[in-house]
């Protein structure tokens, strides 16, 4: 069995970034080049982009050898929001088929080395899908501050120059389509795109030290909270990890990630998955389990150190702890898993926490806080209408997998963490929440049915979001303020949803 089956084994999501270390000269295609910037030329003006090695090592070695070898020569920037980000490094613009635009990139990927640089306007970071290591060559770059980004995307440099930034804001200009590309691809195609040392840009502007969401790389040792309507779950993970809901691609894959810093060899990872029992009992599924990892027990690449029945939160659970070898990139690591199997009748749901065999019991404590903090909940309503199985939360249903994943996650952080530490905001919620469950559960099944009724949803709930986030950039720190800035957010929804509509239509008819 190939040692990469241990990941589907113990239902875990790996991130391996292995060991690098980046130098301040650089040599690619015989250019010896000390402190190097990537110059970006385009039909509207120059980009010149310094970079961070000491953050994102891997992603400034890759974006430096996709430009030495031509690979950006030709593309557009594809994906044009103003007031958010350009984004551009697809090889399928130069001359494919634009529904294809988006989706291309290199044969290889680069893992995620998330940072603690805040998305600031000029900010270049790497481009993903919900799979964390799936950096290729798409990159974007800031065109306003989207600070809900921070720690979720791979920062690697940022625009050094006034001109780049003048570009920038042209670029945000264009005019776009229905998908945010732009009308006119020649004004925003990247032309040539040429490295050179810093020392030859003569008109480099003064930068600060990139501003920071804390002022260590390590976060503090705090939790942060998780809640799912559609698992019926919450849990807490610790503060300022990665934390990633995940389309279900295989049928034990996690269905939410935490992925920590690097600290060993690898990040310390904890994953959560949610599966049916389909009228199986505990012991059904732990015979189940042993039978799927016998092979690789036998064969020695997994030594289990210790299996027992215990009682997690009331429930019944069975825990597993092994060692075993991991392989990436041609490395085999010596990787440590424990997994708690916590047992519900209907559902079943596995936490694990694995990292390196060095570094397994420095995280350990945090994965048992998670552990403990484990709770099943049931959706705040007071309607006979939600079905017993499919529902939920018809917000969560549409973006979940999408670039307004973090978004969200960061609305519920708010709302469990300030809105509802004050009476107002709780009282606000309960009658929010027995409205909203009346018919979110009926929605939210026909978002899985008709993915083209699930984009539709989430179009028209954006505006909605995008206005709820202005509360991330205030300070809320009592009834008055919380009752007034709630106050303004239902005003300006109704002016988005019901006055701005109607003068539309008023001026039309007229």
């Amino acid at each position: 069995m190939n040692k990469i089956s241990l990941v589907m084994i113990f239902s875990l999501f790996f991130v391996s970034t292995g060991s690098y270390s980046f130098a301040q000269t650089v040599e690619f295609n015989q250019i010896n080049i000390t402190d190097p910037v990537v110059i970006l030329e385009t039909n509207s003006g120059e980009i010149v982009i310094g970079f961070f090695p000491n953050d994102a090592p891997k992603h400034v070695e890759n974006f430096l050898k996709l430009t030495t070898s031509g690979f950006y020569d030709g593309v557009l920037f594809h994906r044009i929001i103003p007031g958010f980000m350009i984004q551009g490094g697809d090889p399928n613009t130069i001359d494919g088929d634009p529904n294809t635009w988006g989706i291309g990139g290199p044969s290889t990927s680069v893992d995620a080395e998330f940072n603690t640089i805040k998305h600031n306007r000029g900010i270049v970071s790497m481009a993903r899908s919900a799979d964390p290591n799936s950096g290729g060559s798409q990159f974007f770059i800031v065109h306003q501050d989207s600070n809900f980004l921070d720690e979720q995307y791979t920062v690697f440099g940022r625009i050094i120059t006034e001109e780049s930034f003048e570009t920038l804001d042209k670029i945000a200009a264009v005019q776009t389509g229905d998908r945010d590309n732009p009308l006119e691809p020649e004004k925003v195609r990247i032309t040539k795109t040429t490295v050179v040392s810093i020392s030859d840009i003569p008109d480099v502007i003064d930068l600060q030290e990139p501003e920071r969401t804390q002022t260590t790389a390590i976060p503090s040792p705090g939790n942060q909270k998780y809640q799912s309507e559609d698992h019926e779950i919450s849990i807490s993970v610790p503060e300022g990890w990665l934390l990633q809901e995940r389309d279900a691609t295989q049928p034990n894959s996690p269905d939410v990630v935490a992925v920590g810093p690097k600290t060993g060899i690898m990040n310390p990872v904890i994953s959560l998955t949610v599966q049916e029992t389909n009228q199986r009992t505990l012991d059904e599924l732990i015979s189940e389990k042993l039978e799927t990892i016998k092979p690789v027990v036998d064969s020695g690449e997994l030594i289990i150190s210790s299996q027992k029945k215990m009682t997690v939160n009331g429930y019944d659970a069975y825990v597993t702890e092994a060692e075993g070898l991991f392989s990436s990139d041609g490395e085999l690591y010596n990787v440590q898993f424990k997994e708690i199997m916590i047992y519900d009748k209907e559902k079943f749901y596995t936490l694990a926490y694995s990292n390196g065999v060095d570094d397994f019991d420095s995280q350990l404590p945090r994965f048992d806080d998670t552990v403990e903090s484990f709770s099943i909940i049931m959706p705040e309503t007071t309607s006979d209408e939600i079905p017993s199985e499919g529902g939920g939360c018809l917000i969560a249903t549409a973006t979940f997998g999408s670039e307004l994943a973090p978004q969200v996650q960061q609305l519920r952080e708010l709302r469990d963490n300030t809105i509802l530490s004050t009476e107002s905001g709780t009282a606000f919620m309960t009658g929010f929440n027995q409205i909203y469950y009346s018919f979110s559960p009926i929605i939210a099944d026909l978002e899985r049915e008709n993915p083209l009724f699930k984009e539709a949803v989430k179009l028209s709930i954006t505006p909605m979001l995008s206005t709820l986030s202005i509360l991330n950039y205030v300070d809320i720190n009592s009834e008055e303020q919380i009752i007034s800035y709630g106050i303004g957010i239902i005003l300006m929804n109704v002016g988005m949803y019901f006055a701005a509509p109607a003068i539309i239509i008023y001026k039309i008819r007229k």
